[in-house]
């Protein structure tokens, strides 16, 4: 379908909860100030481990939001899936009723899952025997449980399933929700991703394959995207959940509109299991689908959210693939990595960045990249360092890549009632 003719989506509602802010307001005030979320963990006895720095959700207790006896029935990255989901839902003044209920549906996507849920119970299975293993266990481990919960919480009936593509998971969740509603099959979905798996053994495997910063002498310095001295990036949790509508149905009920998904690339780099393609060529591959499905040029675009991991290979990929999606206008492009401040939160990263691109939007502030303090040559573009810039965005790009070569590619709009009319 043309592009100028399918369904339009736009996003009425946000929430969030994260290293720097558990309401979208709160994380963006610490972002355009450059602050980091990262400090030493506290989940559990570091010293041992190599790695004892991540990007951990403050002041959450989801006993107190849910109740002991239902908390302890989801694994984390649920319980920040539906506080998320509960955040953006009264954000958007969605009211689901018995009329509209089967006309709205869940998308949450998470890389992991409830991985700390089954790692735990699997020590219990060694230790006490099989007789002690939670009853709980798998619908608190499988991906889908967080848009599961989500729709009992709210009897949302609508289309409900879950999308797991590593790192990428938060852009492809956004953008398959879109095509739900561009296909009729839906009015409103809650949309984005989820995790929590902050636990030992997976701090251990990612730093056993030289993913992690060892940067633990200095944990708000180590994650520094596109930087010389990059040395991993640093593990975050949470979850980012937008509210996306038809055009129609949100006008309809007088939504007060924050955006537009205007265009949603997805490919495949085919290369290696965890390394990127160093040329780039599956990730701008990505970045010209999400602009030919937006009906726009390279010229339009007024900023990209890098996916800016802190790893050597992974910000040099996504230079050279920014270069091949742009050309010489790459230069011209701001890019900044909010990784840098957030930490890396796996299936969750992209559905936060695309919250923080609505709020660029919204303010016309560029986020920095923040310890950037040595250039590399490898990495020659324009990363915002440092330091947040005035600069009217109208359409903004947001790159995120994920382990198996998955790459996807959100471009999100200022709304316009008349597609290339003064924005509103």
């Amino acid at each position: 379908m043309d592009h100028r003719e399918r369904t339009r989506v736009v996003i009425t509602g946000m929430g969030c909860i994260s290293p720097l802010g558990n309401d979208p307001h709160t994380l963006w005030q610490n972002i355009i100030q450059g602050k980091s979320g990262v400090g030493l963990i506290t989940y559990f006895d570091a010293s041992d481990s190599p790695v004892k720095i991540a990007a951990q959700v403050k002041d959450f207790d989801p006993a107190t939001r849910f109740g002991s006896r239902d908390a302890r029935r989801m694994d984390r990255f649920a319980q920040l899936g539906l506080a998320a989901s509960g955040q953006a839902l009264e954000n958007s003044g969605l009211t689901v009723t018995d009329e509209n209920r089967d006309r709205i549906g869940v998308l949450i996507g998470s890389g992991i899952g409830g991985g700390s849920t089954l790692f735990d119970q699997f020590k219990i299975y060694h230790e006490r025997g099989p007789s002690r293993v939670s009853p709980f266990l798998v619908p608190m481990m499988i991906p889908d449980s967080a848009g599961g919960m989500v729709a009992i919480q709210f009897g949302m009936r609508g289309p409900n399933l879950a999308v797991s593509a590593a790192c990428a998971t938060g852009n492809y969740a956004i953008g398959e929700a879109t095509h739900i509603i561009q296909r009729g099959e839906a009015d409103a979905m809650l949309a984005g991703g989820a995790e929590g798996v902050l636990h030992p053994i997976a701090v251990a495997g990612l730093h056993n394959m030289t993913a992690l910063s060892m940067r633990n002498d200095e944990p708000q310095r180590a994650s520094r995207p596109f930087d010389r001295n990059r040395d991993g990036f640093v593990m975050g949790e949470g979850a980012a959940v937008l509210v996306l509508e038809s055009l129609e149905h949100a006008q309809a009920r007088g939504a007060h509109i924050l955006a537009e998904v205007s265009g949603y690339g997805a490919s495949n780099d085919a290369f290696h299991i965890t390394a990127p393609d160093e040329k780039g060529a599956g990730a701008a591959r990505c970045m010209k689908i999400a602009l030919a499905d937006a009906g726009l040029d390279i010229t339009d675009i007024g900023y990209i959210n890098a996916h800016g991991t802190s790893t050597p290979l992974n910000d040099k990929s996504e230079t050279a693939a920014i270069k091949a999606a742009f050309g010489e206008l790459a230069y011209g492009v701001p890019v900044s990595s909010t990784k840098s401040m957030t930490g890396h939160l796996l299936g969750a990263a992209g559905a936060l960045e695309a919250l923080i691109c609505v709020k660029t939007l919204q303010e016309s502030l560029l986020p920095p990249t923040i310890n950037y303090d040595t250039p590399d040559p490898d990495c020659d573009l324009d990363y915002v360092p440092n330091v947040a810039r005035p600069a009217a965005v109208r359409h903004a790009m947001s790159n995120s890549f994920g382990f198996g070569g998955h790459n996807a590619t959100l471009i999100l709009s200022r709304f316009e009632a008349t597609p290339g009319a003064p924005g509103q």
